[in-house]
C-alpha cells in the first residue's frame, strides 16, 4: 500500500526528480561565480546551458514545468544561503540566484 510523502521526505524525493545536468550546472555556476563569500548568477545564463546540455528547443519549457529550477530547499539542506530574486510587477531585470555559506560552516 502507497503512503503519502512525510513532509521531511519531500526534499529527497524533490531531487530525484530533477534531471542530473540541472544539478551539475547549478554546481558549475556556484564554482564558477564564486568570489570568496557568495556566487550569484542570472537565471537566464543557467537556462541556456541547462537547455544546450538536455537538447532542449528554446520553445521548451519543461525546465520550468517540471520545476527544476527549484532547488533553494535542495542547497539549504546542503549547507547554503540561497536568495532567489525576480522582477515584480512593473519591474525589468533579470531574475538571479545567490549562494552564500552558512557562517558557522566555516568554522572547523
Amino acid at each position: 500500500m502507497i503512503e503519502p510523502i512525510k513532509p521531511d521526505d519531500i526534499v529527497t524525493e524533490k531531487q530525484k526528480n530533477i534531471p542530473d545536468e540541472v544539478m551539475e550546472t547549478f554546481n558549475e555556476f556556484i564554482t564558477e561565480k564564486w568570489n570568496g563569500s557568495s556566487s550569484t548568477f542570472k537565471q537566464c545564463d543557467l537556462v541556456k546551458v541547462i537547455r544546450e546540455k538536455l537538447k532542449l528547443k528554446p520553445n521548451d519549457h519543461v525546465i520550468f514545468d517540471k520545476h527544476w529550477l527549484d532547488v533553494e530547499d535542495i542547497f539549504r539542506d546542503a549547507g547554503w544561503r540561497v536568495y532567489y530574486d525576480k522582477p515584480g510587477y512593473n519591474e525589468t531585470y533579470d531574475a538571479t540566484f545567490e549562494f552564500k555559506i552558512f557562517k558557522d560552516r566555516r568554522k572547523g
